[in-house]
């Protein structure tokens, strides 16, 4: 198992743009949304890359959490639209793991930012959010 991640370490997604992945998707009875690649479907993907970065470095019962998001999302992408999502750790800060994230279509970039995941013990996230239910 790793124990240090690299900085400059760069992890990439590619995912098309479906129905299911649009702002519309997520609208309920009255709402009017666009049916352009959705907001949250590109910070998940941006998330899941920064996951990937950190897989290596889970030890048993470990989980990386998302812990901070400052994400722009600048542009449309239309549904077929076909998005690579880049994550590149930056450093550590205590017990974060910050990443620069972007996001680009074919013409170019649609969202780019920064996040922070941290490494914890699963049963006990598990077991906290339990008792905030």
């Amino acid at each position: 198992m790793e124990t240090t991640l690299q900085t400059g370490a760069t992890h990439q997604l590619h995912d098309k743009v479906d129905e299911t992945r649009t702002a519309l998707a997520l609208a309920e009875a009255g709402e009017v949304l666009p049916a352009v690649f959705g907001t949250p479907f590109m910070i998940a993907d941006m998330e899941r890359a920064c996951a990937a970065l950190l897989a290596p470095l889970l030890e048993d019962g470990k989980v990386s959490v998302g812990a901070r998001i400052e994400v722009s999302h600048i542009a449309p992408t239309a549904v077929g639209g076909d998005v690579k999502t880049t994550a590149q750790f930056t450093q550590s800060e205590g017990p974060l793991y910050w990443f620069d994230v972007w996001a680009e279509d074919a013409a170019g970039c649609i969202g780019k930012g920064r996040m922070a995941r941290a490494i914890v013990d699963q049963e006990a996230l598990l077991a906290k959010a339990a008792a905030r239910a």
